[in-house]
């Protein structure tokens, strides 16, 4: 009977190559390669670091090559800078980029043309590895692997490292796991099996007083200023809450704000829309199941900006050509339209204020 698999030697390392296994085909796809160089999308999350790191330890185990992992733009939030920080994970800026013959690269946790990243064009993207449901063009790309039904993409490359039976270093087991529970935490819920697999088989081997450190990371002044705006300027029309904060002194301000107004009892969708630098911020929460808010938000935004994102979790950003107030009054007015068209919500519905205005005045003598 025919062999269906065989081991080969690769870089001092033994791959068992079997077609079926997506981790050999990916590996296999990489054997040439002079370098290999992993890119995410814009603001770097914990699942995109943790995917990059676990996949650079994946390659250089195997193949003995050289690795590089970026950052496309800054990581602002403070518990992602607290991961990098504490893990000591290096990242090149996106912009000081140059390629080498025979270079490949990998787009973790993102997918080319969904105006989430700003890599070069002519970067030679090799293997696209995501959990999205924002869809991207893979044309040309060699090696594709997006599972939708995923929590996380740290999920799918522990399963590589679980295929190719190396060991997982703490450090590299910490940033997975803290990646796939940072995808997880929300209610209810988005985790398929292979999730809770992960996080079974990483928790034993992760540095726990490191989590701890990144999980309570200190918070700058500037959040709470984002949060006494939003709360100000909260209006609630039937289930959905809608929250403006004029200045933010980082893009991931929106979504720390919006992860904090989700706790609210009496709605079941949450959006914030914030103004950093020239660009409107947006991002969406919902506990509704099979809500698909990735593709409503991308509705929403339609021609204005971009947007994507998962079931119950979005965000996108639109273009500010002036932060004249009224401009941007005139922006938010356009999208509570939208909004509210998209769930269904009476447009001449009245919003009601999360804080009414003479509790606010009176809190202010």
């Amino acid at each position: 009977m025919a062999r269906t698999s065989a081991e080969a030697a690769v870089g001092g390392y033994a791959i068992l190559a079997n077609p079926s296994r997506r981790s050999d085909r990916f590996l296999r796809g990489l054997e040439e390669a002079s370098r290999v160089t992993f890119v995410s999308h814009v603001h770097p999350d914990p699942d995109s670091l943790g995917s990059m790191l676990g996949l650079a330890h994946l390659v250089e185990t195997c193949l003995a090559k050289p690795t590089r992992m970026t950052r496309d733009g800054p990581i602002s939030r403070a518990e992602n800078r607290a991961m990098v920080e504490v893990l000591d994970i290096e990242l090149l800026p996106i912009e000081q980029l140059t390629w080498v013959a025979g270079e490949a690269v990998v787009m973790v946790d993102s997918q080319p043309n969904t105006g989430r990243h700003n890599i070069d064009d002519n970067a030679p993207l090799y293997a696209v590895i995501d959990h999205h449901d924002t869809p991207g063009d893979l044309d040309g790309v060699a090696f594709a692997d997006i599972r939708r039904r995923l929590g996380a993409t740290c999920s799918l490359v522990t399963k590589y490292l679980m295929e190719q039976d190396i060991p997982i270093p703490k450090r590299v087991a910490t940033a997975l796991m803290y990646g796939i529970e940072t995808e997880l935490c929300g209610y209810p819920r988005e985790a398929a099996p292979l999730d809770d697999s992960a996080l079974h088989l990483l928790y034993p081997l992760a540095d726990k007083d490191a989590l701890a450190k990144i999980r309570n990371a200190r918070l700058p002044e500037s959040y709470y200023e984002c949060i006494l705006q939003a709360l100000q300027s909260s209006f609630i029309y039937d289930r959905l809450m809608l929250s403006w904060i004029d200045d933010m002194a980082s893009p991931e301000h929106a979504a720390e704000v919006c992860d904090f107004m989700m706790r609210f009892d009496q709605v079941d969708w949450a959006v914030v829309g914030g103004v950093y630098q020239d660009r409107l911020i947006l991002s969406v929460r919902t506990i509704q199941p099979h809500a698909q808010a990735g593709e409503m938000l991308r509705q929403v935004v339609g021609r204005l900006g971009r947007a994507g994102g998962h079931d119950r979790r979005a965000g996108g950003s639109i273009y500010l050509p002036s932060n004249a107030a009224s401009a941007i009054e005139d922006l938010q007015g356009d999208l509570r339209r939208r909004f509210l068209r998209a769930l269904r919500i009476d447009e001449d519905t009245r919003g009601r204020r999360l804080m009414p205005l003479r509790e606010m005045l009176q809190n202010l003598q």
